[in-house]
């Protein structure tokens, strides 16, 4: 069956849903910290409008999309869902999505952001987004460098790029398709950025535009590893969708 066709029943959700959740709070449990630190994304690109929408009626009230046109439907279909996009943003796709999503994972570019800040202030609103990092470096993977993100906050949070309806909320990388372990570096290495430019920006001429408190890492795969190294937004659809226990 193709993976867009499940239907899936509210029982079968509702048990992977808790399963899901069993699983991040014994991870942040591991690691010493507050499962309510944690918040769960259930990403719903495999399914329909009509299975996430019964994953929202068992709880699971924010949702992530990776295309625009995809979000669009379920945000059309499902208004009571937080959702948030989480794939690449075309700048030509701007306007369809700020002001529509509490947060776009997929900055990852200077001239994004100057588009999405264009498109915030057209609407008088403030947009929360994250930096994308491609920390693993691998060319299959969009994203800034490390020093690209660095640079692309500090200049926000400065007022070098004048971006008044821009909140930077924090990072978020994609790790390699991997055994858990194999990929704990790239975590690490997110949050040791992270908490660099916390630092760093405390220190300068900070404007309110950069937060940075938000680390968007983990998937069905490793999830709980991302946890263990600080992850605060965990992107998860296999597990959530998957038809057998």
């Amino acid at each position: 069956m193709n993976a867009s066709n499940l239907d899936l029943s509210a029982a079968l959700l509702a048990s992977n849903l808790e399963q899901v959740r069993r699983r991040v709070g014994a991870a942040a449990q591991r690691a010493g910290r507050d499962p309510a630190e944690v918040t769960l994304i259930a990403v719903t690109k495999t399914v329909s409008p009509a299975v996430a929408a019964r994953l929202v009626v068992c709880g699971q009230q924010v949702l992530a999309e990776n295309r625009v046109d995809k979000f669009l439907e379920k945000h059309a279909a499902i208004p009571e869902a937080q959702i948030h996009l989480i794939g690449s943003l075309q700048t030509n796709k701007v306007r369809f999505v700020v002001g529509q999503t509490p947060l776009i994972h997929s900055i990852d570019s200077r001239r994004l952001l100057e588009k999405v800040q264009a498109r915030a202030a057209a609407l008088g609103i403030i947009q929360p987004v994250l930096l994308e990092v491609n920390v693993s470096g691998e060319d299959s993977k969009h994203g800034l460098t490390p020093d690209e993100a660095r640079d692309l906050a500090c200049a926000v949070a400065t007022d070098d790029l004048h971006s008044p309806n821009i909140l930077i909320n924090g990072l978020m990388t994609m790790a390699p398709f991997d055994h858990a372990e194999a990929v704990r570096w790239v975590f690490r290495d997110l949050k040791g950025l992270r908490d660099t430019l916390r630092e760093s920006l405390r220190l300068a001429p900070c404007s309110a535009r950069v937060s940075m408190c938000e680390l968007s890492m983990g998937m069905s795969n490793d999830f709980e590893v991302a946890i263990e190294e600080g992850a605060t937004l965990i992107r998860v659809g296999t597990a959530l969708f998957k038809e057998t226990e």
